[in-house]
């Protein structure tokens, strides 16, 4: 009888645990400064590498007024896009995205007095 009582006191004590791996998941969910490979791998829908020999790691969108590159279909970013309600006012064209140099300023287009 021992023996089922040290395994119900063990479950008990993992099932926390098992329930917190689940919802942040190990390749998917992940909290900034973790490492990922795509962006729709990060809580925050950004995964930010620094520079073209760097680990890309999951990092927060741009604020307003901080740098910021358009959503991009490679996933990974040197500057993040911006946080919801906000647009990256940056010049978009084939070759900036293409060589993902087209980074902007995020802006609240609802404020006309920076226009």
């Amino acid at each position: 009888k021992a023996l089922p009582a040290c395994l119900l006191l063990a479950l008990l004590l993992l099932a926390p645990a098992l329930s917190a791996q689940q919802e942040r998941g190990l390749i998917f969910n992940l909290d900034t400064g973790e490492l990922c490979l795509q962006s729709a791998q990060c809580k925050s829908g950004c995964c930010h590498r620094v520079n073209g020999l760097s680990l890309a790691r999951c990092a927060p969108r741009a604020a307003e007024s901080q740098e910021c590159s358009p959503k991009s279909i490679y996933g990974v970013y040197y500057k993040c896009p911006c946080e919801r309600g906000l647009t990256c006012d940056a010049d978009k064209t084939i070759v900036g995205s293409i060589t993902n140099s087209d980074f902007g300023v995020c802006r609240d287009p609802q404020d006309s007095s920076r226009r």
